[in-house]
């Protein structure tokens, strides 16, 4: 893995599995400018001023509260980020709009509001309405003063969402379109007053709509009570003969799909983004408490049990960080490329977020389950305290259950991640089988020992070629032993998405440890080095773990033998002092008072 040089050919989706990366063209958070960091900070003071000290008030479903606090973050530009400037907005790069969510992110259900509402609430309009419905529609919902949400799922229709039983006929006038149907969990669905709405045109073209709040025949349910995020307006929608104009058809007929799935893919990096936020000021606090908490006349912050904690919530937090603003960067320039040559901005970002969809599936799973890691330590770094409601901690718990469910169950996104690489390998976009052919010969040679460069993290490139190896190796025998077979082999697709996940994060990692160390020099990189050390350790045994499961879930006699040989050899490591890394990482972080990476 040449880290570098500058690529002539910018890497497109899935393709780092086989291509070389360069440090040249990531980005990392330590790459924010000065108008970026202004609005990570304009953030934070909106959290920490408007909605933290109302968050008792806001979980208990106070009248207004929640539309009044969407209001106020319009007010500030914190909704209009990505919006042209042309509908109101201030039209800012991709890599800004996932900023903001990050920066928001730490505001419990506010954050759900708020990233509905410019989400999947604002982007469908934007992105596929007409030209009178943008300006009609969007300065409003840049600004606050109208609130947006979204409504695809049913009730027996959830991750299938194209099986919705909702419909819509045409009126004997042509005037209108009489729905008929029901939708669940509807997010901001108590108190928004612009829906997008997706039923079935004439039984079978599915179809989103624009709706407004107070048509004839929409009504909305009373307020849904649930585990977590309760401050989070969440109802049920029901159609009864309600007539939406001809004019509110959103996009084509029988293209709804096109909205749901595209809007679908921005939002799973964005929901990697506010976790991200969720899960550092979560580390803040359990920090501050255990560097107060005293027991045995010692506060557990000393405690290396406690140490790792911290280190090991830090890392991840640091890691999934530094795969979320390369793929951030990927998007952006795609977007970029594809509005030079003449492309809309609605099709360029799209398409941009499209050729990514790979990845923004993959961020989606680790960024939900590093902030359930997190959360679920910072409560146990808490004691009983954390089940206490007195802690924000507990909250921060509660809460972070629904990542894993909410834009695609994260099993839906791994059979997702392994579905569209091979459907991009099918189309000719994504070549694997040449590479997969390739390890599959290297493991008949003798594996050569002691010949690696002397250069500045040769061993680390290695082993992250190697990580990329065993992906291949274990995913082209299961094609090629499997073929139409392997949809059916759900457990197979989950090692092999778990697998393509760990390389990406390590990958992504150890370019922005290099990245840094050409900044501050090697020798002032001991704590990222630690914190990418600590990371490759466990993820190259994990990722065995898993390569081992799916091998052995479709391979035997001397082919299984000799592929476990192959992954073994592929997954060997150098004995590393992981306990002492996590050491100096927490007593970073307890010096810093705060995550300082």
């Amino acid at each position: 893995m040449n880290t570098d040089s500058k690529t002539t050919q910018p890497i497109n989706g899935g393709e780092w599995l086989i291509k070389e990366s360069y440090t040249a063209e990531i980005f990392t958070p330590e790459d924010f400018n000065e108008e970026q960091m202004m609005v990570r900070d304009m953030c934070a003071q909106f959290l920490n001023t408007e909605v933290i000290p109302v968050v008792n008030r806001i979980d208990n479903m106070e009248t207004g509260l929640m539309s009044l606090l969407i209001t106020k973050a319009g007010e500030q530009g914190l909704l209009g980020i990505s919006v042209p400037e042309q509908y109101g907005g201030s039209g800012k790069d991709f890599i800004t709009s996932t900023l903001v969510n990050e920066g928001l992110g730490g505001g419990f259900s506010f954050s759900v509001a708020v990233a509905a509402h410019t989400g999947i609430g604002t982007l469908p309009i934007l992105y596929f309405g007409t030209e009178a419905q943008k300006q009609k529609y969007i300065p409003k919902l840049a600004s606050g003063e109208w609130k947006a949400s979204y409504g695809l799922t049913e009730p027996n229709s959830g991750s299938d969402a194209l099986s919705a039983k909702s419909s819509a006929v045409l009126s004997a006038d042509g005037k209108n379109y009489i729905l008929n149907g029901q939708k669940c969990w509807i997010t901001n669905g108590g108190f928004a007053d612009v829906f997008t709405v997706f039923a079935k045109i004439d039984g079978d073209k599915f179809t989103a709509f624009i709706l407004e709040k107070g048509l004839e025949g929409f009504t909305q349910g009373p307020e849904e009570h649930k585990m977590g995020i309760k401050g989070s307006s969440t109802v049920q929608l029901y159609f009864q003969d309600c007539k939406v104009p001809v004019e509110n058809v959103l996009g084509e007929i029988g293209k709804g799909h096109i909205i749901a799935f595209n809007i679908l893919n921005i939002g799973r990096l964005k929901l990697c983004a506010a976790v991200l936020g969720a899960g550092k000021m979560s580390l803040n606090a359990s920090i501050e408490y255990a560097k107060a908490r005293e027991q045995f006349k010692m506060p557990i912050a000393s405690f290396g049990a406690i140490k790792y904690k911290l280190a090991e919530m830090a890392i991840r937090i640091w890691v999934c960080d530094s795969s979320l603003f390369r793929t951030a960067k990927w998007i952006d320039d795609k977007e970029k490329e594809l509005s030079a040559s003449g492309k809309p901005f609605s099709e360029s970002l799209l398409g941009a977020a499209e050729e990514y969809a790979i990845e923004c599936a993959m961020l989606k799973v680790e960024g939900s389950e590093v902030v359930d890691y997190v959360v679920d330590e910072g409560v146990q770094i808490h004691g009983g305290n954390g089940f206490s409601d007195d802690y924000m901690i507990s909250r921060a718990y509660r809460d972070s259950r629904i990542n894993r469910i909410f834009e695609g169950t994260n099993e839906i996104n791994r059979l997702l991640t392994v579905d569209m690489m091979l459907k991009r390998a099918l189309k000719g976009k994504l070549d694997l089988m040449t590479p997969a052919m390739n390890v599959s010969k290297e493991l008949m040679s003798i594996p050569e020992f002691g010949n690696e460069e002397e250069v500045p993290f040769a061993a680390e490139k290695k082993a992250v070629l190697n990580m990329k190896k065993s992906v291949l190796m274990v995913a082209g025998a299961a094609v090629q032993k499997l073929m139409m077979q392997l949809q059916q082999e759900q457990e197979i697709i989950m090692n092999l998405a778990d697998m393509a996940l760990l390389t990406f994060n390590a990958e992504s990692s150890l370019l922005r440890l290099i990245k840094i160390s050409k900044s501050k020099g090697v020798e002032h990189t001991q704590i990222e080095s630690d914190i990418f050390n600590c990371y490759l350790s466990d993820a190259i045994d994990q990722l065995n773990k898993a390569g081992k499961e799916a091998l052995n879930g479709f391979a035997e006699g001397d082919e299984l033998r000799m592929m476990l040989l192959g992954l073994k050899r592929f997954t060997k490591t150098q004995p590393f002092n992981s306990k002492e890394a996590r050491r100096r990482i927490a007593d970073k972080l307890i010096t810093e008072n705060h995550y300082c990476f």
